[in-house]
């Protein structure tokens, strides 16, 4: 008995003496979470609007530079051959010189890049320039989500990435009627036309935060002079923690991307991801030209009711991401969103009999894809850990975003060939039902 008592109060001391430490790890995460997440999300809403303003670009710049469908859906998606060739280098050039300097080479490079677009006469610039834009920005997404593992521990990651995430929808909200609005004021002026403005002033604000970048991010928690030592100490000591424990788990230290590309469970993971991004940017895309036909009118209008939508996707993928938290549940939250997606988008195209109908049916729609986006990257985190990770994700994003090349190409084929764009919308459905039926299907996704 009289050993009982001494064991249980050091239990109790441990316990005490892990609490405070996880009270100070919140309070340190709360500190980076502002000096880097804020930030970081208005990089992603300007990386994003700069990615797909085109979309509002599309049908001026078709008329003035003879851009057919099918080239227009080429041009949208050679992006992403670009960015799928010079992701994994440039994460490996991300580790060499540090977050800080290359996150910043990559806004001034897209920045420039972005603006160039105003000066393109051809078909075949075009191409280029998009291509070109796809090798800038390569790396900036899955080198983010490498910068905030290497920041925040496991169990803090999920609601980071998740607010991260949702830059997406708010690019389209702020994006939306600031694309419009550019294009019907400043048409004329200079003797421009509006969509070459859109690119130029667009362009600004991602030079203008490549070089906050310098200021905000800090590599490596030991330069960050804004932390106190004891502070630094333990975040490192933590994340240091982690590392073996997930290798052990997980048994995949030192895989290389090569062999995580073919690891079954990878691929599987690949494949849902190509699903949704298919659906994601069928949306961005062409989101702009779905309002025009539902019967928007002018650039400004244009602008405006496609903020709409993506409002209403912030609202859904919030909710849903609390939602899954708190349940604990994942498999169904990728699920349902996906299906949902799918019907909606046949039905934006097929059933909307009225305007308000059409965008009603046009903001459900897109709540529905983006949300199946980032509810999906809570799968392969929950799976992989570590280094494992690491490699993993890169991986992942890689294969994935090949989609982003494919979907605008097979939505402007179809619409080109059969004359509708409602066929085009069907196609991408098809993909989205793909997707969630491989995650209804496998048990080893569950949580």
């Amino acid at each position: 008995m009289a050993d009982t008592i001494p064991l249980a109060a050091d239990q109790s001391m441990e316990v005490h003496a892990r609490a405070v430490a996880d009270a100070r790890l919140d309070r340190i995460a709360a500190r980076v979470f502002r000096r880097f997440v804020p930030f970081l999300m208005v990089c992603y809403v300007v990386a994003y609007l700069d990615r797909v303003n085109i979309g509002f670009a599309k049908m001026a710049m078709s008329a003035d530079i003879g851009l057919s469908e099918f080239a227009y859906g080429l041009g949208a998606g050679v992006f992403f051959i670009g960015y799928f060739l010079f992701e994994v280098p440039s994460n490996i050039l991300l580790e060499r010189f540090g977050a800080r300097r290359w996150i910043c080479r990559i806004m001034l490079t897209w920045a420039v890049l972005s603006a160039a677009f105003a000066f393109v006469r051809s078909t075949e610039a075009f191409y280029a320039l998009r291509f070109v834009l796809g090798i800038a920005e390569a790396g900036f997404f899955p080198g983010v989500l490498l910068f905030l593992s290497q920041w925040f521990p496991a169990a803090r990651r999920g609601q980071i990435i998740a607010m991260f995430m949702a830059a997406i929808p708010l690019a389209g909200l702020v994006g939306s009627p600031l694309s419009g609005s550019i294009m019907a004021v400043m048409d004329g002026v200079a003797g421009l036309e509006g969509w070459r403005w859109m690119f130029l002033l667009e362009a600004a604000p991602a030079f203008l935060l490549g070089i906050a970048t310098l200021f905000v991010l800090d590599s490596r928690i030991a330069d960050a002079a804004w932390l106190g030592d004891d502070d630094k100490a333990l975040l490192t000591k933590t994340l240091a923690g982690e590392e073996p424990q997930a290798d052990k788990q997980q048994g995949k230290c030192h895989k290389g991307v090569l062999a995580a590309m073919l690891d079954p469970g990878v691929l599987t993971f690949a494949f849902i991801y190509f699903c949704c991004i298919m659906g994601q940017y069928g949306v961005t895309f062409w989101l702009p030209t779905l309002v025009s036909a539902a019967g928007a009118t002018g650039t400004l209008d244009m602008g405006l009711f496609t903020a709409i939508p993506y409002a209403v996707a912030i609202v859904v993928m919030i909710a849903t991401g609390r939602h899954s938290d708190h349940t604990g549940e994942r498999r169904w939250h990728v699920f349902w969103p996906m299906m949902a997606g799918g019907i909606l988008l046949v039905a934006t195209t097929f059933l909307s009999t009225s305007f308000a109908l059409a965008m009603v049916l046009m903001s459900l729609a897109t709540a529905a894809v983006l949300t199946a986006t980032p509810m999906f990257w809570t799968l392969p985190t929950q799976a992989l850990s570590g280094r494992a990770a690491v490699v993993g994700i890169a991986a992942i994003n890689s294969v994935g975003n090949l989609a982003g090349f494919l979907s605008p190409i097979v939505v402007g084929w179809i619409s080109q060939t059969t004359g509708s764009t409602a066929n085009g919308m069907a196609a991408l459905a098809a993909c989205l039902f793909a997707g969630a039926l491989v995650v209804a299907t496998k048990p080893a996704l569950t949580r």
